[in-house]
């Protein structure tokens, strides 16, 4: 099954012409490299595996393989707006507004709520087909729990000195 999705990276001082080859010698030739904005690369992906977890985690190794000194900074799609669930879905973004305020008390919280309210696409995916009225591809939604995972550990990790379950206490 194929899988899209796409790797964000902050670099280090790289020659784009030497990146895209090393890139390409380490596996990543099923992806688009996107290396105009200076200090970024981002890699969009139509990867073949098994599986999402598998396709998103041989893709990380692959990079981190070429780039060694690459951090990264996301994987996607994970943050989305409404407009960009909309265009997922198909549907308009109006729609999946209605939608967002017909039913305020299950539609999934947002990570930030504000002028512009952001979630995790896995979430809202997941709302919607337990609503049972919208089409999902399926690898879609794996993709999305994947990159979910992946950015939240990542994140975790840059949280210094507080215990897993003292935080989870907090958040609950």
């Amino acid at each position: 099954m194929e899988f899209a999705f796409i790797l964000k990276y902050q670099l280090a001082d790289e020659a784009p012409d030497e990146l895209v080859e090393r890139l390409g010698n380490a596996g990543c030739d099923d992806a688009l490299v996107g290396i105009g904005q200076p200090g970024r690369l981002a890699l969009e992906f139509a990867r073949e595996a098994p599986d999402a977890v598998q396709a998103v985690l041989s893709a990380l190794g692959d990079v981190r393989r070429a780039v060694p000194s690459a951090k990264l900074i996301e994987v996607a799609p994970d943050l989305v707006g409404l407009t960009d669930v909309a265009e997922i879905v198909g549907v308009s973004r109006q729609n999946m507004r209605k939608l967002m305020l017909a039913h305020p008390s299950s539609f999934p919280t947002p990570v930030h709520e504000g002028s512009a309210s952001i979630w995790h696409l896995a979430d809202v995916l997941t709302w919607l087909q337990a609503k049972g009225s919208y089409s999902l591809a399926r690898n879609v939604l794996d993709v999305a729990r994947v990159a979910l995972q992946v950015n939240v550990a990542k994140e975790r990790r840059r949280l210094p000195g507080m215990a897993s379950k003292e935080l989870d206490a907090l958040v609950g």
